[in-house]
């Protein structure tokens, strides 16, 4: 993305220059320089807007993301892009995306960014980028193992409710004499089946840990569980082995209830329960292995083509359409597979049982679908981070005194062709920023009488960012220390100038919106 202006300076992520506003107002675009002023450049602020009501995380997180290894309809947040941690998951399946991404910024009715003068704008609605909750949250907390919280969701509870339904009708014609004790056995029956779905997660998990890929959380919830990897994988061999794991260990456990069911008379209790999670870890792990994103065998797809072209963003698009099409498998051919008598079923069933078997298809079909959707988006957000550097867009800047009345101060920006009030102590040392929405609240009449100091934001460690920073290094940083403006430093120490969280906003929507190489 080339947001250069002609004399090879960088811009602030505003191509399109205004004119030249009568009197004191803001300061005008350009970059932020003390080098020299280009008073012959002015261009208009856009300012940002409320974020629009995007489908956030469903646990509440802002997310992004999350690279997540499991399906997760409706989760495709480009806000949450390290916040939307990436992760991986299992029971129907795994898929891997990543999402942290500035809110969108703001726009008129026909669609393009709407400019105005920093002192007549609507700035003041604008929001910083969030911070990322210490605690991602997600349903019940039920340990740390490895350091990673666990998490069960809501929807848990329903889907063990219904596994202990369905088990419980199968023991009732296995083991009649168990009367209504057998509702107990199949919940405990449940609850090992997801116990056994936690050991994938933490196959996953681990390896992600081996790698040296932060691990947000692991939940458990409706269709199996997800842990959430806020890092993509650095080399298809890596993402390879991260998502083979799952399924193996999956394997192997299927092989381990196996062998201890051999000793077990088979019409038992214990019997039943052995050969069932055998049964449902065998499912797991070859559902798993389908080569589709967003399943672990999807990942590995990914990281094959990956390897064969060198580009990670052909393996994701050519992963994506095979879980499309596997969607669409599922979609009409499970159905069809059990009314055939293929997956234990027979010519006698029922409408209802026909009814059931089309909802359950429908409903994995919808989670493929959705999740090979995501992690295309996911992958092209990835792609474009990369363009959101600092140096390009930060604002040119002009350092004040504390006592400047703000008319003054504005002057002087607009005779620099400056967008940004850097003030500074007696040495010039930068001691706050003035905030555009306090400059917004002051009538004009009034600025001669207004110290820049009182609509000053006091600078913190995390308001300060190397203009060398891009990308997801970039928005990992705003987000740590919420604000609307942060002060760009050299690598010296020297001042470059002030980065606007509005300017982030509008350059990523700016490169979303570019096709993708």
């Amino acid at each position: 993305m080339d947001v250069s202006g002609g004399s090879g300076q960088p811009r602030s992520g505003d191509d399109e220059p205004a004119g030249q506003p009568a009197g004191p107002t803001a300061p005008a675009t350009g970059p932020t320089d003390h080098r020299g002023p280009d008073p012959a450049r002015h261009e208009e602020p856009a300012p940002p807007q409320e974020p629009p009501p995007a489908d956030r995380d469903p646990d509440g997180d802002d997310d992004t993301p999350p690279v997540t290894h499991r399906p997760q309809p409706g989760r495709t947040d480009p806000a949450d892009l390290s916040d939307t941690p990436t992760g991986t998951g299992t029971g129907t399946g795994t898929g891997t995306g990543t999402g942290t991404a500035p809110h969108p910024g703001h726009h008129d009715q026909a669609g393009h960014p709407d400019h105005r003068s920093l002192a007549h704008s609507g700035i003041a609605k604008g929001e910083p980028p969030r911070p990322r909750p210490k605690e991602p949250g997600g349903g019940i907390l039920m340990g740390r193992p490895f350091g990673v919280p666990v998490y069960v969701a809501p929807s848990w509870f329903l889907v063990a409710a219904l596994i202990t339904w369905v088990f419980g009708g199968q023991l009732d014609r296995v083991l009649p004499e168990l009367g209504a004790a057998r509702y107990l056995v199949s919940l405990f029956f449940a609850v090992a089946f997801y116990a056994s779905v936690l050991v994938h997660e933490l196959a996953h998990t681990v390896a992600a840990i081996r790698f040296k890929l932060p691990v947000r959380r692991i939940q458990l919830q409706f269709f199996g569980g997800v842990s959430e990897i806020e890092k993509e994988a650095e080399t298809p061999g890596r993402e390879f082995v991260l998502a083979f794991v799952g399924p193996l260990l999956s394997l192997v456990l299927a092989g381990l209830f196996y062998l201890a069911m051999k000793p077990v008379e088979a019409g038992t209790v214990p019997g039943v329960l052995l050969a069932g999670l055998m049964v449902s870890n065998l499912i797991v792990a070859v559902f798993n292995l389908l080569p589709g994103l967003p399943l672990d065998g999807g990942r590995m797809l990914r990281a094959v083509v990956w390897k064969l072209t060198g580009r990670p963003m052909s393996g994701t698009v050519a992963a994506a359409w095979v879980g499309r099409a596997l969607a669409v498998s599922v979609l009409i051919g499970l159905p069809l597979l059990n009314q055939s008598g293929a997956l234990g079923g027979g010519e006698d069933t029922g409408g209802m049982d026909t009814v059931t078997d089309a909802l359950l298809a429908a409903i994995l079909a919808a989670i493929i679908w959705t999740g090979a959707g995501n992690s295309l988006r996911m992958a092209r957000l990835r792609e474009h981070l990369p363009e959101l550097r600092a140096r390009n867009l930060t604002r040119r800047a002009v350092p004040v005194e504390t006592d400047t009345p703000l008319s003054e101060a504005l002057r002087r920006a607009n005779a620099a062709g400056a967008r940004a009030l850097v003030v500074v102590d007696a040495d010039g040392h930068p001691l706050s920023l003035v905030r555009e929405a306090a400059i917004v609240g002051v009538p004009e009449h009034r600025r001669p009488w207004v110290a820049v100091s009182g609509l000053a934001q006091d600078l913190t460690d995390g308001m300060r960012v190397s203009a060398e920073l891009a990308g997801e290094a970039l928005l990992d940083t705003l987000r740590a220390t919420p604000a609307t403006e942060y002060l760009v430093v050299e690598e010296t120490g020297e001042i470059y100038g002030v980065l606007s969280a509005a300017d982030v906003e509008r350059a990523f929507v700016k490169a979303m919106a570019r096709p993708t190489a």
